[in-house]
């Protein structure tokens, strides 16, 4: 006996009731009560776009860590960071770091490169085709760049990178995409400039318009290399009184167990080679209205130490190369989101380099923060203080 379709009401199917009659539903066939889940604060027509079968919401208790001292290009001043989050400790631990930092006079953030691919593979019947299909698009670029161009008003199309294997040319299409993460933005471009290409290459036999080479979703180290999202920095300098007072380890202490740590990442062949990136992510994306499945990009950091001047201050610095960030489009409008987003002051358009240079101080704070507590033997003791839940 096959299960009942879902219900759906062709009329309005983003409503209350729409809701009620799916979780009626559920709770027949299973048995499962859905009171939490079928509790929400705002109206379901917000919702085409971002959701189908809606039912009700994933409640996620929100922290707030702060304040966060930030000397950034896009976000200066001190900040207190929403962070959706079940795992106790986290939003404590990463409040004790911007603590440290705001003392040693907080995080300087940059932003060095922006960019948003979609990486199609054109196909011919030989390599000697490929290969000569590579000085056509050279000599056609301004074409392709205005086909692909022609289909949004705020994505540029700023670089396509070739690499020739076998009888396929796999490319890269960079583009910059203002205020959105730009993923659907950047498929519809490319497609157009594909069907241009198509149309006036008669070598060409076919082309995929995504070949896994920009690894949507996935951590890769071209993304590492050349960029995905935003590639941010962010670097502190630490008095080592300011690091024994707070954190109760010396700098020389600390420094060691990055050495240590960086080896042990390079064994493992991480993406990551510093504490816990993906946890200061992860969190405010889920309250900010961000891509989750963007994290799997966004967790790849490069983290350098070094100590200075005679007293061994600590310098930190930790990179982030695919940050995929947005203040549009998207979840970001959704009511809780955009609450979290105003709090950030990154609520409205021109906000986004902000907003990851705020991401990027917060994973610095984070990762001082853990880092220090395993030197100084307090990490578990931390979780076990904080983080039950029987």
């Amino acid at each position: 006996m096959s299960l009942p379709r879902i219900p759906r009401d062709p009329e309005n199917d983003y409503s209350r009731e729409a809701a009620r009659h799916r979780r009626d539903l559920a709770s027949e066939q299973t048995g499962a009560r859905l009171d939490h889940v079928g509790q929400y604060s705002f109206d379901p027509s917000v919702l085409p776009g971002n959701i189908e079968n809606f039912i009700g919401v994933a409640q996620v208790p929100i922290g707030l860590a702060g304040p966060l001292l930030i000397d950034g290009e896009y976000a200066k001043g001190e900040f207190y960071v929403p962070m959706a989050t079940t795992e106790g400790t986290l939003v404590a631990s990463y409040s004790r770091g911007m603590k440290m930092v705001a003392e040693a006079g907080g995080v300087r953030t940059t932003v060095v490169d922006d960019r948003m691919q979609r990486a199609p593979a054109f196909i011919f019947d030989s390599a000697r085709e490929a290969r000569d299909f590579v000085t056509w698009l050279d000599e056609h670029e301004p074409e392709v760049r205005k086909a692909a161009e022609s289909t949004t008003s705020t994505g540029k199309l700023i670089e396509i990178e070739r690499y020739h294997a076998s009888r396929f040319v796999y490319t890269r299409f960079n583009f910059t995409t203002g205020d959105a993460a730009g993923q659907n933005m950047v498929s519809k471009a490319t497609w157009a400039a594909c069907e241009w290409i198509r149309a006036n290459c008669s070598p060409l036999r076919d082309y995929m318009l995504d070949a896994q080479l920009s690894t949507d979703k996935k951590h890769s180290q071209i993304n590492t290399l050349r960029t995905r999202g935003k590639r941010v920095i962010a670097e502190v300098q630490i008095p080592s009184n300011i690091l024994e007072k707070h954190m109760r380890v010396t700098s020389r202490q600390v420094f060691q167990a990055r050495q240590i740590s960086n080896q042990g990442a390079m064994l493992s062949g991480s993406s990551a080679n510093t504490p816990h990136p993906a946890n200061g992510i992860a969190s405010v994306f889920i309250a900010t209205g961000q891509d989750e499945a963007n994290v799997a990009e966004a967790q790849a950091a490069i983290g350098y130490t070094e100590l200075r001047g005679e007293d061994s201050d600590y310098y930190y610095s930790i990179t982030l190369p695919a940050l995929i960030v947005a203040t549009y489009g998207g979840g970001t409008a959704l009511p809780t989101q955009s609450e979290c987003l105003d709090l950030l002051g990154c609520k409205g358009s021109g906000k986004v380099n902000k907003l990851a240079e705020i991401i990027a101080a917060t994973v610095l704070c984070g990762d001082l923060s853990l880092g220090s507590a395993v030197v100084a033997d307090e990490w578990v003791g931390a979780h076990d203080e904080l983080g039950r839940n029987r």
